[in-house]
């Protein structure tokens, strides 16, 4: 399947400056169009997000075609709006952009993206993300388990701090109050 639109959302997080890197070679590799695109929520100032959203794309522009998009609303339904309506052939975004008790009463932006994108979706856990020295540049990171953690809720050992048992639970709890 040739890439020729890719979606690089992006919070501006540690997350996302790894995700940028990913989508940025993948990009170069394959001769696609990079959208890099910010969501902002509602009624939210947007001069700072722009300004931020222009360096992003500046920095990860060289050799390139860039089109950069600032958003307002939900995330997850506008990413994956954008994707519909731009024909985006694959979304690389990175993960751990919420945590902790916010993402287990809400979910993550990348899980949701992942369940309703209409095309490709990579993620890239800035977490797993480690430099290997003298790498080519196509290939300057590899991805290092992580020890499993204890789930917050029942101590179930798995790769999240809220299992999806527990999240559930909560969700439902949070919805009844």
């Amino acid at each position: 399947m040739p890439f020729i639109e890719i979606l690089f959302p992006t919070d501006f997080s540690s997350a996302s400056e790894a995700a940028g890197r990913v989508a940025r070679e993948t990009a170069v590799q394959t001769g696609a169009r990079l959208h890099v695109v910010h969501v902002v929520p509602t009624a939210t100032d947007t001069v700072l997000a722009a300004e931020t959203l222009t360096r992003v794309a500046r920095n990860l522009g060289d050799g390139l075609t860039v089109v950069t998009t600032l958003l307002s609303g939900w995330a997850e339904m506008n990413i994956v709006d954008y994707a519909r309506d731009k024909r985006i052939n694959l979304i690389v975004l990175g993960t751990q952009g919420r945590t902790g008790v916010s993402y287990a009463i809400l979910g993550s932006v990348a899980e949701t993206v992942v369940r309703l994108a209409p095309c490709l979706v990579l993620t890239v856990p800035a977490a797993l993300l480690v430099a290997q020295p003298g790498a080519a540049p196509e290939l300057a990171a590899v991805f290092t388990a992580t020890a499993p953690r204890q789930c917050l809720g029942c101590h179930y050992r798995g790769n999240e701090f809220i299992c999806g048992s527990c999240r559930i639970r909560i969700r439902a709890e949070a919805l009844e109050r």
